[in-house]
């Protein structure tokens, strides 16, 4: 059995213990003793008692292939940002999510994210091995990764958003789902890969197949996810073409239940807070990205004192233009402050919260999201030494109220992959130059 010791100045548990001059024990990819005082023996010791550590924060919302095409329409709302977007994402293949997803998935080690989810749902026609991209990469740099085999059906053509170029037939989309599901999801407690069903939105796919896609996903016990409630764009085609609200929408399909969780869950009226807690569906909440297209700002405290499951996630960087989940816990705290107009809506710790067990909890890993005996070895460490942080009173708050631009040290199933502020499986020099290049190709 391999060992691996991690010893920090501060150990915050994420399961309501903060131990200073701690110490994390893992045993073959699984954390095996948490404690302070004399440390045990280890196969490989890692020492950052200049750190505070602390889970691996999880990344509840991504689009991975966008960060090939950052910086558009920087002033543009969800749906003229899209309509933007398509024709360029329609030239995507797989070398381009790739080189895409080497570069989000890089960036999101060195901020501290151990756990991502990827919602992915273009898929150019007679452009084979995409999904099987965004996998090897992260087995490649040695993220925990949910991979979500998204989709779009309803074309223009047929009152949808997307061009039809870029959609996809319905059969089509369930069988290469299937084939996904049965070849790359790991149903096992500490698994680095587990597959999702994930429609794109409802003015995006049909009813007919989000039904299906419900059923699927159950059929084989994987999670569900699609975007909810992001812009009042959406409540309107929702409500013109289906004549329901886009929760209302959702529960006609049977896309609720603790095996679905949305991204964004902005514009929810009181009932739908309530509705969405009761049924445990979750919500994976994106400040930045909302803030980038001004869509609006979501209700986390109401949704957390209802007792819903909320993480945050980057959402894709076109949207963002970075993937760093410290700062989202940031942007999180402050935005929660502002909407209820006091700083009692959303501590550092409630924030913390939402970037690592919240976030657990909306991918459905309950082996993933603390610092406890049985779960997974994902850690984050965080120097406070540095200039931003050192003489911050409370270490822990120092993360969220001035976040890190990198972590120290992450440790993903027990393997090191960030030492020292750099990635250990990649050489990031290497990907931003593949980056750039395969971005300048895309925009023509």
């Amino acid at each position: 059995m391999t060992t691996l010791l991690v010893r920090a100045g501060l150990v915050y548990t994420g399961a309501g213990d903060e131990i200073e001059n701690g110490w994390i024990l893992a045993r073959d990819g699984m954390i095996a003793e948490v404690g302070a005082g004399p440390p045990p023996a280890a196969d490989e010791v890692i020492d950052e008692r200049n750190c505070v550590a602390m889970p691996g924060l999880v990344n509840a919302h991504d689009h991975m292939y966008q960060w090939a095409t950052r910086g558009y329409v920087p002033d543009g709302t969800l749906f003229e940002w899209l309509r933007a977007l398509y024709p360029v994402w329609a030239r995507i293949d797989a070398d381009t999510v790739r080189v895409a997803a080497r570069a989000a998935m890089a960036r999101l080690l060195l901020s501290g994210c151990t756990l991502s989810t990827d919602h992915h749902y273009v898929f150019p026609h007679n452009r084979p091995g995409i999904f099987q991209a965004l996998v090897e990469v992260a087995q490649e740099l040695g993220l925990r990764v949910h991979p979500c085999r998204g989709s779009m059906s309803l074309g223009e053509s047929q009152g949808g958003l997307p061009p039809d170029s870029v959609v996809e037939k319905e059969e089509a989309i369930l069988v290469h789902t299937e084939a996904m599901i049965n070849r790359y999801h790991d149903p096992k407690p500490g698994a680095m890969t587990q597959v999702v069903v994930a429609p794109c939105s409802p003015f995006s796919v049909t009813p007919e197949l989000m039904r299906d896609s419900a059923a699927l996903a159950r059929k084989h016990g994987v999670r569900l996810h699609t975007h909810m409630a992001e812009t009042l764009d959406e409540e309107r085609f929702c409500l013109e073409k289906f004549s329901r609200r886009p929760f209302e929408l959702m529960e006609d399909l049977g896309w609720t239940g603790d095996d679905v969780w949305f991204a964004h869950g902005i514009h929810l009226n009181d009932a739908e807070v309530e509705r969405i807690a009761s049924v445990k569906t979750g919500i994976a909440h994106c400040p930045s990205s909302n803030m980038r297209l001004g869509a609006g700002m979501c209700r986390v405290e109401d949704l957390v004192r209802a007792g819903a499951r909320v993480g945050l996630g980057v959402d894709g960087s076109a949207s963002n233009e970075d993937a760093n989940i410290a700062m989202e816990a940031h942007q999180a705290l402050l935005l929660a402050r502002v909407h209820a107009m006091s700083p009692k809506a959303l501590d550092a710790r409630g924030a913390l919260r939402l970037a690592t067990r919240g976030g657990a909890e909306c991918l459905g890993r309950d082996d993933c999201g603390a610092l406890e005996p049985g779960k997974c070895a994902d850690v984050a460490c965080f120097r406070v030494d540095d200039l931003a942080h050192a003489g911050i009173k409370d270490l822990v708050a120092a993360v969220v109220l001035a976040p890190p631009s990198r972590a120290q040290t992450v440790i993903v199933n027990g393997r090191v992959v960030v030492r020292g502020g750099r990635l250990l499986t990649g050489d990031e020099d290497q990907i931003a130059r593949e980056i750039a290049a395969t971005s300048e190709r895309l925009a023509g």
